[in-house]
């Protein structure tokens, strides 16, 4: 089974309301507990891992046990079937609530459609070199008719030239530069060394892949001019291009580009642990004995240069979805003689603190084989890439000037007058700068709906909290509760009806219209964790649903049969809807948790099995839990509020939400999000983060909640 880890933080999110950050956990290292506010709920004299496997068996052991099925069956159809009835079982046990994806806002931009891929795993859809952008604001009724005509050309390879003769013929002046918003600086700058987005984002524009997704998402060759596949699918065999050029941040060649290059790339990424390493876990033969000090010769592990120009990679077994997953940091190629010179290691000799060791502290101790070089970096203000005139491909460069500008996400309007005033390129808005473009008259002919992504952002139950404060700062996002009121709080939320009554009482469609409008609050919503029309099976199969042999046709959504699961189990979510998305069916766009009547139900349902635990819950003994927000921005204040407000009503008082104050963003997420291990959650219910894709297979979200470490986002629950 698969281990992978990309976590995304809803701080970006909301902003490009202006962008998202997607991280991939950290290294699997227990931490410490740091200071007197963080007290252990564990019992006397049982570790912090017993506890955490204790909980998940407890509350996660049904999806386990079914996810571990999907990866011994024969045919990709029925490994879909069972993947899509463990997660009606992750659903069900309410440790998470999935609330939004990203799109689906009314947005306004320079930016044409479809002129970079829109394929959502992996990193590719970051790349910005091919992107086509005009100086004006791009009118509504031309981009409806650019998107038609992608979709019409989609796969022949005509719609670049199309649209920019299109464009000249509209009136439009194409531009060489793209000016975006960010809103977090990186933490290092050797992509192989994080599970940040905030760090891949930038880094992605600096290297090229073996293969990428163009903007007609077809996989076509990068760095890789071709590769073969062995007969029984294990052995992929990619040949380089000759000719090409490592230079520093000056551009100055320091190195060719050599099949070695991605040995050393990938023996980095697992000597580094930056979160990523699991995604290559039982895929690649010996990278997990190679992680676990069971194999210490890199030569052992199934990467290797046959030659200066052909790299091979030897899988455990045939993976269907293997090049899909090459667009993804973890494959990037580093050149290794660079990576020594800046005092770089390998194995155990690997030690990023040793005096002598500057590899990726800034980007001027990189290597770069990729679109662009970083020439300025000046934190929390500006990041500036420029065309890099050694790249292999440098004709196809449509962006010759990329400059992110700076945005904290504190001015709700902030973003959209940066647009207006030709500052930027695009931004979605706010529902304070929806009234400002209404306002302006630029909201009929300009502002648009964009498309929703595979990014699910959820609410997170914490079952586990052992800290009550900010692990880097025990000053910070400091709880009120009191000891009693921990121990309550801690007794519910391990309550599966207590998670559902929450689940169900939380309004999330006014929770989202705080941040896109009140007029599309609902496209946006999201009720999966994978989303449902993520993969189809293709061809028929009969699975097993609670002792029933149900068949399912060639052509059904992952969706239906995550529903036909939760239905037959009688839990009252909608995961599903047949009728959305205009008939085709979607798990997106409308609210299939939010019902009073079933949270009120299922409160019942706690009320009366804590109450032989000797615990009592009504208007005068309520259940408090803890949610951090960060104040200084109006749309997390707003949202926070409007959680609140929906548990606090609709459940009668019987739950209070805390709102703990985080002075700012970085605050807001170091107690919900940066965190590597689930100590560190500083929490009841938190919902700064989410998950996007690594590749496509609904596995990339899956895998994010196995046991043992393995799955990233499992310690947004508290344990491991």
């Amino acid at each position: 089974m698969r281990k992978t880890k990309k976590i995304v933080s809803l701080a970006l999110s909301a902003a490009m309301v202006v962008g998202s950050l997607a991280a991939c956990g950290n290294s699997d290292s227990k931490s410490e507990t740091k200071d007197n506010q963080n007290n252990s709920n564990n019992e006397a004299g049982v570790s912090y891992d017993e506890v955490s496997e204790k909980l998940y068996n407890e509350h996660l052991g049904e999806f386990y046990e079914l996810y571990s099925q999907a990866g011994e069956v024969e045919t990709e159809s029925e490994r879909f079937a069972l993947m899509a009835i463990s997660e009606a079982k992750l659903l069900e046990s309410a440790v998470m609530l999935p609330t939004t994806t990203l799109g689906g806002r009314y947005a306004i931009s320079r930016v044409v459609p479809y002129t970079k891929t829109s394929v959502l795993w992996g990193t590719d859809y970051e790349r910005t070199h091919n992107l086509i952008v005009t100086s004006e604001l791009i009118k509504n009724e031309h981009r409806a008719e650019m998107k038609a005509k992608w979709a019409e050309l989609k796969g022949t390879g005509e719609y670049d030239g199309w649209v920019k003769q299109y464009l000249k013929d509209k009136g439009y002046t194409i531009k060489d530069s793209y000016n975006y918003i960010y809103l977090d600086d990186p933490t290092t700058w050797d992509v192989l060394a994080s599970s940040l987005q905030i760090d891949s984002e930038p880094l992605v524009q600096t290297y090229d892949g073996l293969l990428e997704y163009n903007d007609e998402n077809e996989l076509s060759p990068a760095l890789a001019e071709s590769y073969t596949v062995s007969e029984d699918g294990t052995v992929y065999t990619f040949k380089l291009r000759e000719g090409l050029k490592w230079v520093d941040s000056q551009g100055r060649e320091v190195a060719d580009v050599k099949a070695d290059d991605f040995v050393a790339g990938i023996q980095h990424m697992m000597d580094a642990m930056g979160g990523l390493e699991y995604l290559v876990q039982g895929l690649i033969v010996n990278a997990d004995e190679y992680i676990n000090h069971a194999v210490t010769d890199f030569s052992e592990v199934g990467v290797k240069a046959v030659d200066e120009y052909t790299v091979e990679y030897t899988l455990t077994e045939p993976c269907p979805y293997f090049t899909t997953m090459l667009g993804y940091s973890i494959f990037a190629p580093m050149s290794r003689s660079y990576y020594e010179s800046q005092g770089g290691k390998f194995g155990s000799e690997y030690d990023a603190s040793a005096p002598d060791y500057t590899y990726g502290k800034n980007p001027n101790s990189i290597a770069y084989c990729g679109p662009y070089l970083v020439t300025n970096a000046t934190e929390k203000n500006t990041i500036v890439f420029k065309a890099n005139e050694s790249y292999w491909n440098k004709d196809s460069v449509n962006i010759k000037t990329l400059t992110w500008l700076y945005n904290d996400g504190t001015d709700a309007t902030k973003a959209y007058n940066d647009v207006k005033n030709n500052v930027v390129d695009g931004c979605s808005l706010t529902n304070s700068s929806i009234e400002v473009a209404k306002k302006d008259g630029v909201f009929d002919e300009y502002v648009y709906v964009s498309e929703t992504e595979a990014s699910t952002y959820s609410v997170f139950f914490n079952l586990n909290r052992n800290a009550y404060a900010n692990s880097n700062d025990a000053t910070k996002a400091v709880s009120s509760q009191t000891d009693a009121q921990k121990a309550v709080a801690a007794a519910a939320l391990k309550n599966v009806h207590f998670r559902r009554a929450v689940s169900f009482s939380v309004d999330r469609a006014s929770y989202n219209a705080q941040s896109v409008g009140e007029n599309v609050k609902l496209l946006s919503l999201r009720n999966t964790y994978t989303p449902g029309n993520f993969v189809v099976i293709s061809e028929d199969v009969t699975v097993d649903i609670n002792g029933t042999a149900t068949e399912f046709k060639a052509g059904t959504y992952y969706g239906e049969i995550v529903q036909a699961q939760i239905d037959a189990d009688g839990v009252k979510i909608k995961a599903w809807d047949n009728d959305a998305n205009d008939g085709v069916g979607s798990s997106d766009g409308y609210d299939g948790w939010y019902n009073v009547d079933n949270a009120v139900e299922e409160l019942n349902t706690a009320i009366e099995e804590l109450s032989k635990d000797g615990i009592t819950i009504d208007e005068s003994n309520p259940v408090v839990l803890d949610l951090p927000y960060a104040s200084n921005a109006e749309v997390y204040t707003n949202r926070a509020n409007a959680i609140k407000k929906s548990i606090e009503t609709n459940l009668g008082g019987k739950v209070i939400v805390n709102l703990v104050e985080c002075k700012d963003i970085d605050e807001w997420l170091y107690a919900g999000y940066y965190g590597k291990t689930g100590e560190e959650s500083n929490y009841d219910i938190s919902d700064c983060s989410g998950w996007g894709p690594d590749y496509g297979d609904p596995a990339t979200y899956l895998d994010t909640f196995l046991p043992d470490y393995a799955g990233f986002v499992t310690k947004s629950l508290g344990i491991y």
